[in-house]
Order: C-alpha cells, then sequence, then structure tokens
C-alpha cells in the first residue's frame, strides 16, 4: 500500500483527487491534503509518503518552491497543473508524470499504473534534480538539455546533444550516444519521437529516430541511405525522403 500526500490550494481540486483516488484504494492511501507549501513540507516530512500529488501554483509559491526546500527527496511526484503548456516537456525528460486539470480519471489510472511499476523509489531524487536542471536550461538559449533515461539497473542521465540515433526494437529502444556508448530502455521509440526536439531530430524510418547533427551523408536509392558520423548506414522510407531532405537542406 502507497502512501499519498495531496498539496493544492484549491479544495475542490483536493476533493476530485481524493474521490478519483477511493477508487485506487487497494494500491494508494491519501494520508494527508495540505494548501501550501509550508503545511505541505511539513507534512512529508512528518509522513514519509511514498507518493505527493503536487500542485505547481500555490498560492504566490509554486511546487518547485516546496522541492527545493527538501533535504532530500525519496518520495515519487505526480504534479496537478491547469496549464498545459507549463514546461510538459521538462516533465517527461525528467520520467515525473503529471496530470491536467480537470483530472480525467483514465489518466489518473494511467499514471497509477505507471507508479506501481516503479520499484526503486530512490531514483525520485535524481529525476527531480534533472528537472530543475531542464527548467533552468529552459531559459538558456543553446543549452543542452538532459535526458533521465530509465533501465533494467536505474536511471541513466544523458545530454541530448549526444545522442546520435535512436532505434526500436519491440516495446524498448537501443540509444548510442557519443563517444561509443548504447543503452537500452523500456521506452517505445515514439515516446523519444514526442519529447525530442523535431528540429534537432527525424524518424527517418518506423525504427529509426536520429539526430540530423551527426548525418554527414545521404546516398540515394528508392529511399535512399543516410550515413551518420560514427559510421551508421541507415535505410530511409520512401514516405519519409522527402521531408528528410528538406530537413537536411535547412540545417
Amino acid at each position: 500500500m502507497l502512501k499519498a500526500i495531496i498539496i493544492d490550494d484549491e479544495q475542490h481540486c483536493i476533493d476530485r483527487l481524493q474521490m478519483l483516488l477511493d477508487s485506487h484504494s487497494e494500491s494508494i492511501q491519501v494520508a494527508k491534503s495540505c494548501a501550501s507549501v509550508t503545511e505541505g513540507k511539513e507534512e512529508i516530512e512528518l509522513l514519509r509518503p511514498d507518493i505527493v500529488f503536487l500542485d505547481i501554483q500555490l498560492h504566490d509559491k509554486t511546487g518547485f518552491d516546496l522541492l527545493s526546500q527538501m533535504k532530500s527527496i525519496d518520495f515519487e511526484v505526480i504534479f496537478t497543473t491547469a496549464f498545459d503548456n507549463y514546461a510538459i516537456t521538462a516533465f517527461k525528460f525528467s520520467a515525473l508524470d503529471y496530470l491536467l486539470k480537470p483530472i480525467d480519471k483514465d489518466d489518473l489510472a494511467e499514471a497509477i499504473k505507471k507508479l506501481l511499476k516503479q520499484t526503486a523509489l530512490r531514483d525520485a531524487s535524481q529525476r527531480i534534480e534533472t528537472l530543475f536542471h531542464n527548467f533552468r536550461r529552459e531559459v538558456e538559449v543553446g543549452q543542452s538539455k538532459r535526458l533521465a533515461i530509465p533501465t533494467m539497473e536505474g536511471l541513466v542521465m544523458v545530454d541530448v546533444d549526444k545522442v546520435i540515433r535512436l532505434q526500436s526494437d519491440s516495446n524498448y529502444t537501443h540509444i548510442f550516444i557519443m563517444p561509443n556508448t548504447k543503452i537500452t530502455t523500456p521506452k517505445t521509440l515514439k515516446f523519444f519521437e514526442e519529447i525530442l526536439d523535431s528540429g534537432q531530430f527525424f524518424r527517418t524510418h518506423k525504427s529509426h529516430l536520429v539526430n540530423l547533427k551527426y548525418v554527414v551523408s545521404y546516398l540515394k536509392g528508392k529511399g535512399g541511405y543516410i550515413v551518420l558520423s560514427e559510421g551508421s548506414k541507415l535505410e530511409v522510407a520512401v514516405r519519409r525522403k522527402d521531408a528528410l531532405l528538406q530537413k537536411l537542406n535547412s540545417v
């Protein structure tokens, strides 16, 4: 049974989330609800929850203010927000879940499903650190983001600019990183396609997503082939050929 705390400054939002969580009482128990950063911090330190449902905007402060005040973060965080453009990319990069208000029961069920698959809550602190890293980089033009990539052993932190290509393998993805590293993760290629910058990464084939900065040549053919700087020669799907050439001409 996971112990949860809800932190939100709107009582009707707390009530709705509590009602929805009642349907998952076999796996999650709400121990406390709080309405401020100060109260939330106190209750987290007192109750030591497994999961915190954290609103982003809390009166004149934010959920990030609360997290930055914690001496250690040994709990999972699911953000709740009414702003669908509130740095959602940063949440995804940091492997954190988020729920848009008004919270949908199916979205909550999916978030809980992911939560229950997490067996190493100790990784939460590292993901929060990456979240802050990515937020700082949002305002620093030209700075690289980092990916928190889940593997069988835990999380691997990777600079996005060093990712050469990603290759699909059923429900897994192999990630090839400079200078000579390969990581396998139980995330689909589609997941990475959605969160990586479409101006930098391109899906050349159903099995390949490549970082265009590492493309050194294009070889003609029905769809053609691209050659990457580390020597890979990858097929280009016919229907993606024109879009790829257009991208390469604009890089």
